[in-house]
């Protein structure tokens, strides 16, 4: 095959999981659901914790910040494929191609950021509780907040920069049912060294450093939990990180095994699959991770829904 300039094909085609036609309405059903209980359960955690004043909290803040992430992360991706099995068309545009890649890469490197700003939040909460109002203020708190989205749109915007000096050859099949960029450059009929180079190194930069903020305030925590004398007091400080600790649980195992399925495997389809849990699954069950063993969430809901009964 003749490589070409990426410009000059109009098209990428994104296979997705299956091309039985008796197994579309199936997952077009299952996605479907998915995605409205994703956005309506993220939609409920920012209006209570908008609506009641007991959430106008720096945890509450980042929370809602992370809820709105979560829609916006499967608004990327599911919608499109959606509407691909609707119109029983794989066709995605160049121009939309890289924009959702930008995007994708855009809200899961902060929803990564935004995780490690939560456990720095609890590690002042429990470690430093008399100092934690003077020292999480709402300043701090904004600042936080905006160095996540400005780092997380310099990563998305380096590797998009990165996909654009590619040149594509004429088979542009992604076996995913999103522009993920491990297998957009794949395609690419140019060398790709320096993409992978970028790829590697913006991974272990930007992945093992705030897991690593994390471990350390989950350490401090853990050890900050022991030393309470009472049960109770145990209990009550570990409730206050349980919910935190439970997604970011869930949110770079899913994310590994994605890796490793990848990995050792070498199939496009299972790593498709796969890729399921942390793009559709996790943001889907983070509203209930926070809100079923969260006594003020619960109370915040059930005010809402009164108020507008």
């Amino acid at each position: 095959m003749e490589p070409g300039n990426n410009t000059g094909f109009p098209e990428f085609l994104l296979l997705g999981f299956s091309e039985d036609p008796e197994l579309q309405p199936l997952i077009f059903g299952l996605f479907l659901s998915m995605y409205l209980v994703t956005v309506l359960g993220n939609l409920l955690i920012i209006l209570a914790a908008i609506s009641d004043s007991h959430l106008h909290t720096p945890m509450y803040f980042f929370l809602s910040n992370l809820s709105y992430v979560d829609i916006c992360f499967t608004t990327t991706t599911l919608p499109k494929m959606l509407v691909n099995i609707q119109t029983q068309s794989k066709a995605i545009t160049y121009a939309g191609c890289i924009t959702q890649m930008y995007f994708f890469l855009f809200f899961l490197e902060l929803d990564n950021f935004l995780l490690t700003v939560m456990a720095y939040d609890r590690y002042v909460a429990i470690c430093h509780p008399l100092h934690y109002t003077t020292l999480m203020t709402p300043q701090l708190c904004g600042l936080l907040v905006l160095v996540c989205w400005i780092l997380s749109m310099l990563h998305a915007l380096l590797h998009s920069l990165m996909v654009l000096r590619l040149s594509f050859c004429t088979n542009l099949e992604i076996p995913h049912f999103f522009c993920e960029l491990n297998q957009v450059v794949q395609l690419a009929c140019s060398d790709t060294f320096l993409n992978d180079l970028v790829v590697y190194f913006a991974l272990v930069l930007l992945v093992t450093c705030p897991l690593a903020g994390i471990l350390y305030s989950y350490s401090k925590i853990v050890s900050s939990i022991r030393a309470i004398s009472s049960a109770q007091g145990k209990y009550k400080a570990f409730s206050t990180c349980a919910s935190h600790l439970s997604v970011v649980s869930l949110f770079y195992c899913t994310g590994l095994g994605v890796y490793l399925s990848s990995v050792a495997t070498h199939s496009s389809q299972s790593t498709s699959t796969a890729s399921v849990i942390y793009t559709v699954v996790t943001p889907m069950l983070n509203p209930f991770i926070f809100s079923l063993r969260n006594k003020d969430v619960k109370r915040a809901l059930k005010s809402l829904f009164r108020g507008k009964t």
